[in-house]
């Protein structure tokens, strides 16, 4: 098992009825198998008490770093600002997840492993089992076509929250990659395949989100079962094509010219 410092980074927005259950149980499992374990949790400016879980949590919660932004981002600025809080330490190994708890603790550490035995630059976690509602399933589906489309081979789960990351090959990426993106791990995708780095899959179980939907959807409420993507999301969809176009996309496009990695 991995004996060295692994940070786990996680955006999170509305998720304090969820938050504490997740945290205890990453660091019940993952705590055992690493010298050193740190979290960074990089709260969205939430409108519920998600502030106040962190700042709980971290008076008993050693391997705790709360973090508030300034104003509301939305997921993906957050995302790369928990990244780069997280590079701040120093680990070993970077992994990243959503606040949401759409995964098991218990297998961060399996995940972990894999990274280390396959020499991996980043593993993907792949989701088995969602329960999203459909169009979030077809989203995924289609960017990963794309993506597959455009770097020649298929990337499984295209744009999954959990992965693990060597420090070396996420700075590289973040270089990439603007820090007001809506869907860095998209870009992310694109830019692994294009740099020849080592990029190797695990797949996970996906589970509900452990908290109120109607409060951590960044989507806005929709009653019972969802049938078309809520407004919000459609306007999301756009602005994020937009970008992926003009960011890793268009001929001579800042990520399209992505280098060779080497470690």
């Amino acid at each position: 098992m991995p004996r060295r410092h692994v940070a786990i980074v996680m955006p999170a927005y509305n998720e304090a009825d969820g938050l504490e259950e997740f945290l205890t149980e990453i660091v019940a499992h993952v705590a055992p198998v690493t010298e050193k374990l740190s979290i960074v949790v990089v709260n969205d400016r939430s409108t519920d008490e998600t502030a106040d879980v962190l700042d709980r949590l971290g008076r008993t919660m050693p391997e705790l770093v709360g973090i508030t932004s300034v104003r509301n981002q939305g997921h993906g600025p957050t995302a790369l600002a928990a990244y780069r809080a997280g590079l701040e330490l120093e680990p070993d190994v970077l992994v990243h997840v959503d606040g949401d708890g759409q995964f098991l603790g218990k297998d961060f550490p399996r995940v972990i492993r894999a990274h280390e035995e396959l020499r991996a630059d980043v593993l993907h976690g792949v989701r088995r089992g969602r329960t999203d509602p459909w169009y979030r399933k077809a989203i995924t589906a289609m960017v990963g076509a794309i993506v597959g489309a455009v770097v020649g081979s298929r990337v499984p789960d295209v744009n999954t929250p959990l992965r693990v990351y060597r420090p070396a090959a996420l700075r590289f990426l973040l270089a990439l990659v603007p820090a007001d993106s809506k869907v860095p791990h998209v870009h992310f995708s694109l830019a692994e395949k294009r740099s020849g780095m080592r990029v190797a899959y695990a797949r996970v179980r996906s589970m509900p989100r452990r908290g109120d939907s109607e409060h951590g959807t960044m989507w806005g409420k929709q009653s019972g079962v969802p049938v078309l993507p809520p407004k919000r999301l459609r306007a999301f969809i756009m602005a994020a094509a937009r970008e992926v176009w003009s960011v890793s996309l268009r001929p001579g496009a800042p990520a399209r010219r992505v280098g060779t990695f080497s470690s």
